[in-house]
C-alpha cells in the first residue's frame, strides 16, 4: 500500500491517503513540536510521497501549526486544490472570553474565520467539531455548520471525541432535517486503547461515518522505544505528564515487539499496519515531528501482518467493553439464531435449550 492508494471518506465523493498526516506538532509553541522548518520538510515529504490529506486544529500550538500550513501553501498555490485540508473547532485561544470556544453559532463562525486567515485560504475541506459541547444544544452546532457548508467555506463535517449516543443523535438530527450530515469520526483508537469498538466503531460503520484513529501508538508507547525495564527513554517529551506504561500494557508491548521481530518491521510500523487493517478504519492519523519519524511512519504501509500475528495482538490486546457490549456479542447469535449457521458462521446453542426433551 502507498499514499496514492486513496479511500473513500466515507459516504463522500471524498478521495484520502491511508495515512493523514496530522499537524499538532507543528510550531514549538507549547514545548512539544517542531519548528517551522522542520514542520514544512515533513509537509513536503508526506506529499511527495502521494500524500493529499492534512489535519491541525484551531489549538494546535495556540494558532501556528494551522500559520505554518497556511505558509506552506502560500508558496505554492497551485496545491490548495490538490489536498484534502482538515482542521477543529472547540478550543478557546482567548482566555476570559466565554464565546471564544466551544459550538455555539457565535464561537463557530469566529473561530473558522480564524483558521482560515491562518491557513490563508476561503475554505477547508473537512470542519470538525473537537469535543463535546453539552452547554449548547445540538441543532444550534448542526444548523451554523449546515450554514458554512452552503456558504461554501467548509465542505464537509466531522466529529472527534464525541460520545456515541451524541454523535448519532447530532447524525440524525441534520438527515431528518436537510443538514449537512457527519461524514467521519477522529477518535483515539490503537492497540493499547481499543473501546472504541463497543460503540463508536459499530456507529461509524451502521452509519457510513470514516473513522480516522489519532494516537496509533499511544503517546509512543508502541513506538519501540518502550521496552520492560528499560524505563522511559531519554529524550521522550511527554514522559514527564505519561510516566512508565503499566504492567498491563507492558503485556501488549511484548507481543507486539515478538510480531516485529518475526515480520521483520518496526513495533511502529506493526502497531500502525494493525489500526489500519482493523473493521471500519478509513484513514490513520501520524503525527510526527521530524521527518524521520515520518518514514519511519509511513513503513506500517509495507506491513503485511498474518492471520496468525493479527490473532496474537488482538488477543493480547481484547479490551473491556461498557455493557452491554460483551453480553451483546457473546450471547446474542447464541440466543438469536439457537445453533443455526448463519452468513457461514455456527451458532451455539442455548444451555437449557440443547438439554430439552420439548419441541414446539
Amino acid at each position: 500500500m502507498t499514499l496514492d492508494s486513496y479511500v473513500s471518506l466515507g459516504r463522500s465523493g471524498l478521495r484520502v491517503s491511508p495515512f493523514c498526516l496530522g499537524a499538532m506538532n507543528f510550531g514549538e509553541d507549547g514545548g512539544a513540536g517542531c519548528d517551522a522548518a522542520e514542520s514544512e520538510r515533513i509537509l513536503r515529504a508526506y506529499l511527495e510521497r502521494g500524500g493529499n490529506f492534512v489535519d491541525t486544529a484551531n489549538f494546535y500550538t495556540n494558532g501556528h501549526s494551522e500559520k505554518i500550513i497556511g505558509d506552506f501553501l502560500a508558496g505554492r498555490p497551485a496545491l490548495r486544490d490538490r489536498i484534502v485540508l482538515a482542521t477543529k473547532f472547540f478550543g478557546n485561544l482567548h482566555v476570559g472570553d466565554p464565546n471564544g470556544g466551544g459550538a455555539g453559532r457565535k464561537a463557530v463562525i469566529a473561530q473558522l474565520d480564524a483558521s482560515l486567515r491562518r491557513l490563508g485560504t476561503d475554505h477547508v475541506d473537512l470542519y470538525w467539531l473537537h469535543n463535546h459541547d453539552r452547554h449548547t444544544p445540538v441543532e444550534e452546532t448542526l444548523r451554523a455548520l449546515d450554514d458554512l457548508v452552503t456558504a461554501g467555506k467548509i465542505r464537509y463535517v466531522g466529529f472527534s471525541d464525541t460520545p456515541a449516543w451524541f454523535t448519532a443523535q447530532a447524525h440524525t438530527m441534520a438527515l431528518l432535517r436537510g443538514w449537512t450530515p457527519v461524514t467521519a469520526l477522529q477518535m483515539e483508537y490503537s492497540l493499547l486503547e481499543r473501546t472504541i469498538e463497543g460503540e463508536l466503531i459499530p456507529l461509524a460503520q451502521a452509519t457510513g461515518m470514516a473513522m480516522l484513529p489519532w494516537s496509533p501508538l499511544k503517546s509512543g508507547f508502541l513506538s519501540g522505544r518502550y521496552t520492560r525495564g528499560g524505563g522511559i527513554p531519554e529524550g521522550t517529551r511527554r514522559s514527564a505528564v505519561l510516566g512508565e506504561p503499566s504492567e498491563e500494557q507492558y503485556r501488549v508491548i511484548d507481543v507486539l515487539g515478538a510480531v516485529a521481530e518475526e515480520a521483520g518491521a518496526s513495533p511502529a510500523a506493526v502497531a500502525l499496519a494493525w489500526v489500519q487493517g482493523r473493521p471500519g478504519v478509513t484513514s490513520t492519523l501520524v503525527g510526527p515531528r521530524s521527518v524521520a519519524h515520518l518514514e519511519a511512519n509511513l513503513a506500517g504501509l509495507d506491513v503485511r501482518l498474518t492471520e496468525q500475528q493479527r490473532a496474537a495482538l488482538d488477543e493480547v490486546s481484547a479490551p473491556a467493553l461498557n455493557f452491554p457490549a460483551d453480553l451483546n456479542r457473546q450471547v446474542g447469535a447464541m440466543l438469536q439464531f439457537a445453533g443455526a449457521t448463519v452468513d457461514g458462521e455456527r451458532t451455539a446453542v442455548y444451555p437449557p435449550l440443547a438439554h430439552s426433551s420439548v419441541r414446539y
